[in-house]
């Protein structure tokens, strides 16, 4: 089953479809609709993204992923809108314009399921940031990435600051200072994305990630991608000690009880439980 929603209009439009796995649970595409301006994130489009993420984890209890992408093949994000852009009268604006493309980067992040980045043609500027916002990215060999904002007078900021991690300060410095553009491939060799497939079989690459959260505990998925957003932020230490709270929380929440489940238990509990049974099954067919 699918279904599909849209939000938006003449500005640009945030698509939404849910598809309902065979097994268990939901993956929701997002598409980012703004064709004929390559997609590029104008204010309308920076409020309504949040707005449809929010919606979708809301609505979708059993949700597994969102994949991310833009419409068409030529471009996932092209960047922020220039236009809006360059009709910024004051600091003040400037500044507010920018917090949008921050809360947008920020809803991705603070999604409480993984969210794929396909990359189906240019990611510049905001469009990097937004890729560099999501857990995992996989590319078209078509994609160029970059982040040319100083060949626009303006820095590259907010969400351009999580590239060190990615790709390390030689390389993001490189980015950012030159604005050079690079190749899917490249990226591919700086971590900046996890995977590059040709651009028919794209959909085919993200369909096996997602068989691969399907057979996870959506619960234990969720606690990892929390866990992971601290270890961003602290030193090693407490990152460990943050780790041992989150392993503990895996045994306090109740696991949601799928069809035909009569009595909830924690998630590790009846994950490791079904191991342990398949194993003993193998050992009593051997003999």
């Amino acid at each position: 089953m699918t279904g599909n929603k849209l939000s938006g209009g003449a500005k640009g439009t945030i698509k939404t479809h849910i598809t309902h796995l065979p097994s268990f649970g939901t993956v929701a595409t997002v598409t980012i609709s703004r064709p004929d301006k390559l997609n590029a994130l104008n204010s309308h489009l920076l409020v309504a993204l949040p707005t449809t993420l929010l919606h979708i984890t809301d609505t979708n209890a059993n949700l597994l992923a969102i994949v991310l992408t833009g419409e068409g093949s030529k471009a996932f994000v092209g960047g922020a809108d220039i236009a809006e852009m360059s009709a910024l009268s004051s600091p003040a604006e400037a500044r507010a314009f920018i917090t949008r493309v921050h809360e947008a980067c920020q809803s991705i992040r603070d999604c409480p399921v993984p969210v794929i980045a396909r990359v189906n043609g240019i990611a510049l500027g905001a469009g990097l940031e937004i890729v560099a916002s999501c857990d995992i990215r996989i590319a078209s060999s078509t994609a160029v990435l970059g982040m040319p904002e100083v060949r626009m007078g303006v820095p590259s900021v907010v969400e351009a600051a999580l590239l060190p991690g990615l790709i390390g300060w030689g390389r993001t410095r490189q980015l950012l200072l030159l604005g050079d553009t690079i190749s899917a491939n490249e990226a591919l060799q700086w971590g900046l994305v996890e995977k590059v497939v040709e651009p028919d079989t794209i959909d085919q690459a993200i369909t096996k990630w997602v068989g691969s959260l399907e057979h996870n505990g959506p619960e234990s998925v969720k606690n990892q991608k929390l866990l992971m957003r601290k270890w961003e932020q602290l030193g090693i230490d407490a990152a460990i000690e943050a780790g041992i709270d989150h392993f503990g929380r895996a045994f306090e929440s109740p696991f949601r009880a799928e069809a035909g489940a009569t009595t909830p238990e924690p998630e590790p509990v009846r994950m490791m439980g079904d191991f342990l049974r398949r194993q003993a099954e193998k050992r009593i067919n051997k003999l």
